[in-house]
């Protein structure tokens, strides 16, 4: 296989720091355990000592336990992996010796007091305390686990759900692009038939009008295929397909367009308006002889843009004026439901004085 089509190899992943923010969160429930560890000493075991010596011994030995424990957990097998029990066990019994002993011993060098009874083994108040540092230390890392567990179970969550959301706009934006496909050929194919019998027809007027396609197809070639235009654009291109029109249509067809300044550059589909202005022409003015007028205007209302083109054509009630292949007004429909669902849509009603009023409504 040559070089060129072999896939490169893939690099290591870069071995992560130390999680000191995890560690330092855990390191909050040592010190609650603590705490608690001090006040069962002190008035549930009675031992005679007070609080705040029971406070300090608690503390240097759980801070020893959990340094030894929570540390190589996190250094080893990283944050939210699960250790295998075996060796996390193993490492517990570690830590709880150590820290029962070096940390009885520092506690008798804060408190200037002999502990040898707390930190020396074999003896009876040493094994006691051993059980119980163990016991408290066992039930902080059955808490660590669950969270672990939780914290896995999120993110394996969480990554489904961005999982199903990029295949849910793979599937959309590939559903766009069929239909965007099928708007362009549609256009297409009525230009060209128009220009097939306007050749034999008036030769001179068929060439204007092939300059005039060549024009137009220039300047939406590249902006058809993008997946989203701005309104001046899109007026634009209204204007240079209208131009091809009046080749054809000569005096029998007149246009006007109406674009705020502020809405110049609203972002929306490309190529949204153009079916809907070609049904205008196809079905409302170019079945009468006198032809007519098309308007197309933008306004804002509220958080919605609303788009409309006006025809002073037969009507809706006249019915299409010649034989459609249904893909433009359909095609809107479905672009529109697939991008914004049900906050946008396309209304056909009555002119007022006659012909069509189509308008699309859409969010900002």
């Amino acid at each position: 296989m040559p070089d060129s089509l072999t896939a490169p190899a893939a690099l290591p992943s870069p071995r992560r720091g130390f999680p000191w923010r995890r560690f330092g969160s855990d390191a909050l429930y040592m010190v609650a355990l603590g705490i608690i560890c001090a006040l069962i000493i002190t008035y549930a075991f009675g031992n005679g000592t007070g609080f705040w010596v029971n406070l300090v011994i608690s503390a240097c030995i759980g801070t020893i336990a959990f340094t030894i424990i929570d540390g190589v957990r996190l250094a080893v097998w990283g944050e939210g992996r699960r250790p295998p029990w075996l060796a996390f066990g193993g490492l517990i019994a570690l830590g709880v010796a150590a820290g029962q002993i070096l940390g009885a011993r520092l506690a008798g060098q804060i408190l200037g007091l002999e502990l040898s009874g707390l930190h020396t083994l074999g003896t009876t108040r040493t094994t006691g305390m051993l059980l119980f540092t163990l016991l408290a230390t066992g039930g902080v890392s059955l808490v660590f686990a669950s969270r672990d567990r939780v914290m896995r179970a999120e993110a394996a969550a969480a990554e489904e759900k961005a999982r199903a959301e990029a295949t849910a706009r793979q599937a959309v934006q590939a559903q766009l692009q069929l239909l965007q496909a099928q708007i362009e050929p549609h256009m297409l194919f009525n230009t060209l038939a128009n220009l097939q019998g306007l050749i034999a027809l008036d030769p001179a007027r068929a060439q204007k009008m092939l300059d005039q396609l060549i024009q137009f197809l220039r300047g939406t070639l590249s902006s058809s295929r993008a997946q989203e235009t701005t309104l001046a654009q899109e007026f634009a291109l209204l204007d240079a397909y209208l131009g091809l029109m009046g080749v054809r249509m000569g005096s029998r067809l007149t246009y006007a367009f109406d674009l705020p300044d502020p809405l110049r550059g609203v972002a929306l589909p490309p190529m949204l308006l153009q079916p809907l202005v070609e049904n205008a022409i196809a079905h409302g003015l170019e079945p009468t002889i006198d032809g007519g007028h098309v308007a197309v205007s933008a306004r804002r209302d509220g958080d919605k843009l609303v788009l409309c083109i006006t025809d002073t054509g037969r009507g809706l009630d006249a019915g299409p004026g010649k034989q459609g292949t249904g893909v433009g007004l359909a095609n809107t429909r479905e672009r529109l439901h697939a991008l914004f669902g049900e906050r946008a849509g396309v209304t056909l009603t009555d002119a007022p004085g006659g012909g069509t009023l189509a308008c699309v409504t859409l969010p900002i």
